[in-house]
């Protein structure tokens, strides 16, 4: 250990790493020893990294309300623009976490992907802006600067599925005339503190009483914290395994996360924690059942556990709801295809409501 780097320091940048398991899995440091890591280790299936952050398309800078600056890719569709998708992404990750989606899903609509506010390569915002309802209004800015006409379909993963919900509550109407679709991905319309993050009861209660002075701490001593934060890869590999997947997924599948949460800054991880433990956008549920809607969830997802779907499955009659087996948090990385499939349907039965819509709007 680096003699400037104290014991506090070294403990706040592992509670915090418990802040980014709860987009991508790859946390719950305070808790995990080496033991842990000698107990369960287990040789990771090998295999190529698909070209995991390679797809790029035309890029774009929208400017949101407040002047941050949100990084945006657009991927065209020559004959089959009559819709656009808008994927938002989750906690502590970036675009590239839908790969396999971008992948299988370009050419069959215009494809809109960009990084929230502090993510990514999007610029880093007032701390003050990190929470859910500046997210939804960030999609809203995307929306109007580089789809501004034509039909919707929005799909988010974990806070990326809260920022839908967001702007449904901001923007009744746009989903009454231009959004034709949602896709919900392991995600929560509220009650993240409740689920303790998928851990024993004590020690998530624990986590759920320090997590806020925690969060504070590291946001004070953030040059401390990061020094420390990824000091054991194989053992943030190993929680990555344990908090995003539900199988044994190849290493660089897991490298590919690990390395998402590692590149977001740790304060930026700090400050949204707060607010993710807030979150909740149960009032905004009914506005979503004048559209086509997805629920999909993991059945070993620790983070966003199933329960959390099936509350907004109850509160949208006529959802389709879709438990994955074997999958965890990252359940688009884990059962890539499983998830695309879905997501073709989901496009298909958007694209047959535009259709026998008269009054469709198209760009």
């Amino acid at each position: 250990m680096s003699p400037d780097i104290t014991p506090a320091a070294r403990m706040a940048g592992r509670g915090l790493l418990a802040a980014g398991a709860l987009a991508a899995g790859a946390a719950l440091g305070a808790i995990a020893e080496r033991s842990l890591l000698r107990s369960t280790a287990q040789p990771m299936p090998t295999g190529g990294t698909d070209g995991f952050g390679t797809l790029r398309g035309d890029v774009h800078e929208v400017v949101a309300e407040d002047g941050a600056t949100l990084h945006v890719e657009v991927d065209d569709a020559p004959g089959a623009d009559d819709i656009t998708i808008v994927l938002c992404h989750g906690y502590a990750l970036n675009l590239d976490s839908w790969h396999y989606q971008r992948e299988g899903l370009r050419g069959r609509a215009r494809l809109v992907l960009y990084d929230q506010r502090s993510h990514g390569r999007s610029g880093r915002a007032d701390f003050d802006s990190h929470h859910v309802d500046q997210l939804g209004r960030d999609l809203g800015s995307v929306i109007d600067a580089v789809a501004p006409t034509g039909p919707l379909l929005l799909i988010g993963h974990s806070m990326g599925g809260m920022t839908i919900m967001a702007l449904a509550e901001q923007r009744p109407e746009l989903f009454a005339d231009r959004v034709y679709g949602v896709g919900l991905i392991a995600t929560t319309a509220g009650g993240i503190s409740s689920g303790l993050l998928g851990l024993p009861p004590v020690l998530g209660t624990v986590f759920q009483r320090l997590a806020p002075p925690i969060a504070a701490a590291v946001a004070r001593r953030k040059s401390l914290v990061e020094r420390s934060r990824w000091s054991d890869s194989d053992l943030g590999l190993l929680l990555t395994r344990l908090y995003s997947f539900g199988s044994m997924t190849p290493d660089q599948a897991g490298r590919f996360v690990a390395g998402m949460v590692s590149a977001t800054p740790i304060d930026v991880v700090a400050e949204f924690l707060p607010a993710l433990q807030e979150h909740d956008k149960r009032g905004a549920l009914p506005i979503l059942q004048s559209v086509e809607l997805l629920v999909v969830v993991g059945s070993s997802d620790r983070l966003t556990p199933r329960e959390q779907s099936e509350e907004i499955v109850r509160q949208v009659p006529g959802a389709e709801y879709v438990v994955i087996e074997d999958a965890g948090h990252m359940v688009t990385i884990e059962k890539h295809e499983e998830v695309n499939a879905l997501l073709i349907a989901l496009i298909d039965r958007v694209r047959r409501d535009v259709e026998d819509d008269p009054s469709a709007r198209i760009a």
